[in-house]
């Protein structure tokens, strides 16, 4: 089974922030693969279904950011996947907005969800998305969770469109081929 995760803030209040960009993306997966994001366990909502042909459950953490890790670490015990069957989907800074970067393994960088991830995880070899908000012109925090314009809203839903179809590929065609397939065209189209 793969195990995608999303890291997000939940509430209203953070629905449509940067910081939420992977609940937008679990949103955007579960709406193509009809799955049902609702069920309440392992500090997070959840939803089981296939993607093709492989068993997926969806993992939105409702635990806040910074603990997102406490909520990975419950499900990664309780289903005993290999560390490259689970996914880790969020927001960086460090990316142009608009976006998306998969990478096999690294470091949470300055991405307080991720620490929390790896720190409760105990290990940092599993795929990850990372999706683009670009950097902030002002308070770093304002910029995360505040209010962000009309505009830059259609970009992020673009992100999170892009980023559902890379879950999608690493589930069926692995992540080599997932990293060159949407990594490549997105560096590409980027240059020009």
């Amino acid at each position: 089974m793969y195990i995608i995760a999303g890291l997000g803030n939940p509430g209203i209040k953070y629905e449509k922030t940067r910081h939420n960009m992977g609940f937008r993306v679990i949103d955007v997966l579960a709406d193509r693969l009809g799955i049902d994001v609702s069920k309440n366990e392992f500090k997070a909502l959840t939803g089981k279904g296939m993607a093709g042909g492989e068993k997926v459950l969806l993992v939105k953490p409702q635990t806040f950011m910074n603990l997102s890790g406490q909520s990975l670490q419950q499900v990664m015990h309780f289903y005993k996947e290999d560390h490259d069957h689970l996914m880790v989907v969020y927001d960086d800074l460090d990316i142009p907005l608009g976006s998306i970067r998969l990478r096999k393994s690294g470091g949470p960088g300055t991405h307080n969800g991720m620490r929390s991830v790896v720190q409760e995880l105990g290990y940092r070899d599993f795929p990850r998305l990372r999706i683009g908000i670009g950097s902030p012109d002002k308070d770093m925090v304002d910029f995360v969770i505040g209010k962000v314009p009309k505009e830059e809203q259609e970009l992020l839903q673009e992100a999170a469109k892009l980023g559902a179809a890379a879950v999608e590929d690493y589930i069926t065609l692995g992540i080599d081929l997932a990293m060159n397939r949407n990594n490549t065209r997105k560096e590409k189209a980027s240059a020009e």
